[in-house]
C-alpha cells in the first residue's frame, strides 16, 4: 500500500511539473533565448558573462525581436488585428495612411489655435496611438455564469494582454461602423483623437461596461468560478 502511494505521489509532482513546464517548443530546455538588445549585449561583455553562455545553444530570434528604435510592440500589435486573411502589407498601410491623417487634423488644429494653446496640442501620431489605447483600456469584464437556471454576470478583473486586445479591437469596430464615403484610415484616425481627449464612442463603451459591471457588484462573490 504504501509503495502504490508513493507511486501515486510521484506521478501528481510529474504531472504538475509537465504543467509547469511547456515540453512541446522544437528546442530542447538547455537552450537559451537570445540576446539581441544591443546594451545587454555591451552589459554580457562587459561582467564576462558572455565566457558562460558563449558556448551554449541558443534559441533562433522570432520576427519580433529586434534592436530596432523604430520598433513598437503595440503597434505591431495592432497591425495584426487590423490585418484579414494574412495580409500583413495592406495592415501596415492603413495604419500608415491613420498616422498621416492624425498628423494632418492635428496641424490643422495647430494653425487655427491660439498662440497660447499650441503648446498643448499633440502632433506625435505615435503619442497619441498609445495614450488612446492607454484611455480605452478597461479594468474589469463581465462573464456569463449559469446557476440554477439563471444567468449571471459576474464581473471580473481582466488580464493586462486581454484588456488591450479590447481596446484595440473596441477602436477597430468604433472604425469600421462608418458612414460608406469615409475611408477606413480617416474614421481611424478620428476614433484615436477622440480617445486622446478621452470623448468618443469607444469612450462611451468603456464607461458603459464599467457601469454595468458595479451594477453586477452584488455578483462578485462568484468570481472565482471564472478564474
Amino acid at each position: 500500500m504504501s509503495n502504490l502511494r508513493l507511486f501515486a505521489t510521484k506521478t501528481i509532482n510529474l504531472l504538475n511539473l509537465c504543467k509547469d513546464q511547456r515540453y512541446y517548443s522544437v528546442f530542447p530546455l538547455r537552450y537559451i533565448k537570445p540576446i539581441y538588445n544591443k546594451e545587454e549585449q555591451q552589459n554580457i561583455r562587459v561582467s564576462n558573462e558572455i565566457k558562460e553562455i558563449i558556448n551554449k545553444s541558443i534559441k533562433p530570434a522570432t520576427t519580433t525581436d529586434t534592436c530596432s528604435v523604430f520598433y513598437d510592440n503595440i503597434v505591431n500589435q495592432f497591425t495584426n488585428y487590423i490585418m484579414r486573411k494574412g495580409d500583413k502589407k495592406l495592415a501596415r498601410s492603413l495604419l500608415e495612411e491613420t498616422f498621416e491623417a492624425i498628423k494632418l487634423i492635428q496641424l490643422q488644429h495647430y494653425h487655427k489655435a491660439d498662440p497660447s494653446q499650441k503648446n498643448n496640442i499633440e502632433l506625435d501620431p505615435k503619442v497619441i496611438f498609445s495614450k488612446a489605447i492607454e484611455n480605452v483600456t478597461p479594468i474589469l469584464e463581465l462573464k456569463n455564469h449559469r446557476k440554477g437556471g439563471i444567468n449571471y454576470k459576474i464581473p471580473v478583473a481582466i488580464s493586462e494582454n486581454r484588456a488591450k486586445f479590447m481596446a484595440m479591437n473596441w477602436l477597430i469596430q468604433a472604425a469600421k461602423s462608418k458612414d460608406k464615403s469615409v475611408h477606413f484610415p480617416q474614421q481611424l484616425a478620428k476614433e484615436f483623437i477622440d480617445a486622446f481627449h478621452k470623448r468618443g464612442r469607444v469612450i462611451v463603451r468603456k464607461h458603459d461596461l464599467h457601469k454595468e459591471c458595479d451594477a453586477n457588484r452584488a455578483y462578485a462573490h462568484f468570481r472565482w468560478l471564472k478564474q
